[in-house]
């Protein structure tokens, strides 16, 4: 018996999927991912070729309903994507050169498989995010519990109050405060993402050309703006304003309009950024961290000895840490005093975030690294002591990827919501008791379908009112 192969394409929005199903005797092999890529695939047999068969029509009947369409395979290009690894030039060799000689005080490190550049540390867990797609979320001590793949490489992590996002190389950003992966954002596919924040539901995008967007909830623009520069990889969002690193400084745009506020200058293009409640920094490719207002003011320049990837700070910029391309690690008072270089031992820094007195990198080896950032250790670091680091064994987790929702027949004490067209567009509203009955609801563009009900595990207000916000699993509610 012949095989019968079927191929379908989504490109819309942000979007751009294949599904492709093969039917081969009383086997059915299913084939999706992201147009380009050669996807992820799984089977299953069935009783008789007719039941496969079957099973086959339902799953392609299924994808027409949200859009997919048959296509020819190979026509439509693969979106442009950057790689930062393949950004540090010369450097990004595991021993850092100049007055380099001892190791950073290292506590323990994990080994994620390949480049890594998303970082996320809060109060329970760190998370790593590398090239492969491949996200990892551990205690404080490294110990490994969970393990997400996307369907391409991991760009950046954020979190946004409760909720913890993932942009991907596939163009789309991924909430991953539930069970599985969800896309909860997509960007257009002409769009080169380097950088992505989140700030109560609003979405801000740098890219490769130097532009910065913001998208709302519901993934419709607000704004977009093009910088005076190209290589926008610092991209940085709080209630007042987007703070946007690019090849020619750091702009600020007025965060509800985009107007722009301030332009500083850099020496450099900046590579990676950070912020405090009323200051920003920015690293750059002359080896420079340069401190200024959120008003525009400049403050001080922290000096290097190269290419920088990185930089945090502790509270308020009381201390200062950055990358460079070699593998060093910098630690500076506030005032621009350097305290110390010394050897991360695991490569180039690419994203670093300071955490309730540790500083924690990820590297282009696609390490994670937790480095003790105490004052008691900074001053041990400063007399060339420092404490053996302990390398965390690497589990043998099965990935959780992004599935059809869960069906339940009982609400079982989640929030029940449901889908309605509105104007053409398909929004979200709460059915339960007790929500405002005109707010729309953030929800995954992908799960919805007109008249279905759903339940999530918690509905949320934004900050700034307005909207709700789904966090936690989603189940699709069924008679």
């Amino acid at each position: 018996m012949a095989q019968e192969k079927t191929y379908l394409e989504l490109s819309e929005g942000g979007s751009h999927k294949f599904y492709e199903v093969t039917v081969d005797g009383k086997n059915v092999i299913t084939r999706y991912g992201r147009i380009g890529d050669a996807g992820q695939s799984s089977s299953a047999s069935f009783p008789t070729p007719e039941k496969a068969k079957a099973e086959a029509t339902k799953k392609l009947n299924e994808k027409v309903k949200k859009g997919y369409a048959p296509a020819v395979m190979g026509q439509r290009a693969k979106r442009s994507v950057t790689k930062r690894s393949a950004m540090l030039g010369s450097g990004g060799s595991k021993a850092a050169r100049g007055n380099t000689v001892k190791q950073a005080p290292v506590l323990w490190s994990f080994q994620s498989g390949t480049s890594a550049l998303g970082i996320s540390i809060d109060a329970e867990q760190c998370w790593v995010g590398n090239e492969a797609g491949e996200i990892f979320a551990m205690d404080h001590s490294g110990k490994v519990h969970l393990k997400f793949k996307l369907p391409d490489g991991v760009k950046s992590i954020v979190r946004d109050g409760a909720w913890i996002y993932a942009s991907c190389d596939d163009g789309n950003v991924y909430d991953l405060s539930g069970k599985a992966p969800r896309v909860a954002y997509s960007i257009a596919e002409n769009v080169d993402i380097f950088w992505i924040d989140i700030h109560d539901g609003l979405l801000a995008v740098s890219d490769a050309l130097g532009n910065v967007s913001t998208f709302n909830h519901e993934e419709e623009t607000q704004w977009s703006r093009k910088s005076k520069g190209d290589k926008g990889w610092m991209v940085r969002v709080d209630e007042v304003g987007v703070y946007h690193g690019h090849s020619k400084g750091v702009t600020m745009y007025e965060r509800d309009r985009g107007d722009p506020l301030w332009t500083k200058p850099t020496k450099g293009w900046i590579g990676f950024g950070w912020q405090e409640e009323g200051t920003v920094f920015a690293s750059t490719a002359e080896g420079t961290v340069h401190r200024f207002t959120k008003k525009g003011t400049v403050q001080t320049v922290y000096t290097c000895d190269s290419y920088l990837c990185s930089c945090a700070t502790a509270p308020d910029g009381k201390y200062v840490f950055a990358g460079d391309d070699h593998g060093a690690i910098y630690c500076f008072s506030e005032a621009g005093e350097r305290l110390w270089k010394l050897d991360s031992g695991h490569g180039a820094a690419q994203s670093m975030q300071y955490f309730n007195g540790k500083v924690y990198v990820v590297t282009h080896y696609g390490y994670l690294a937790c480095i003790d950032a105490s004052e008691e250790a900074i001053a041990a670091a400063q007399r060339g002591v420092v404490p053996e680091a302990k390398e965390v064994k690497t589990p043998k987790l099965k990935a959780v990827t992004e599935t059809e929702l869960e069906t339940t027949k009982k609400a079982d004490g989640g929030v029940v919501v449901e889908c309605f067209k509105d104007k053409g567009q398909l929004r979200v509203r709460v059915v339960s008791s007790g929500f405002e009955k005109g707010w729309y609801v953030q929800f995954p563009r992908a799960a919805r379908e007109e008249g279905a009900r759903y339940v999530v595990d918690q509905v949320l207000p934004s900050a700034r009112g307005g909207f709700y916000r789904a966090l936690g699993n989603i189940r699709k509610l069924v008679s």
